[in-house]
């Protein structure tokens, strides 16, 4: 971490807690979807391994917890879909239909 990020509160963000506001900051950082280059891969406090993507605030440092869930809902943003929550509403983000997340095991 730079030294101008280190006063910056660090907040992991699963695909539940994804609120109007970060998927927002998501789609215009990242408006063509994200790739390799764009993931840190780290180790949160169970030891686990977690790709994730990065987007900050003045002063929140978001690490987006990477799924296919999240890349779907951010192909298929569209603003006025949120207009009628408020922006740190965590319900507002709905599973996107059909989206088999990362995280499970399903293997053929």
């Amino acid at each position: 971490m730079n030294k101008k990020d280190q006063h910056l509160k660090r907040v992991i963000v699963d695909f539940k807690k994804l609120t109007p506001e970060i998927l927002a900051m998501l789609v215009d950082k990242y408006p063509d979807g994200y790739d390799d280059d764009h993931i840190i891969t780290f180790r949160n406090a169970k030891n686990e391994v977690v790709d994730a993507v990065e987007v900050t605030t003045e002063d929140t440092k978001y690490l987006v917890k990477v799924s296919t869930k999240l890349a779907v809902t951010m192909e298929n943003y569209d603003e006025d879909d949120y207009e009628d929550f408020d922006n740190d509403d965590p319900d507002a983000v709905q599973d996107p239909t059909g989206a088999a997340d990362e995280d499970t095991d399903d293997f053929d």
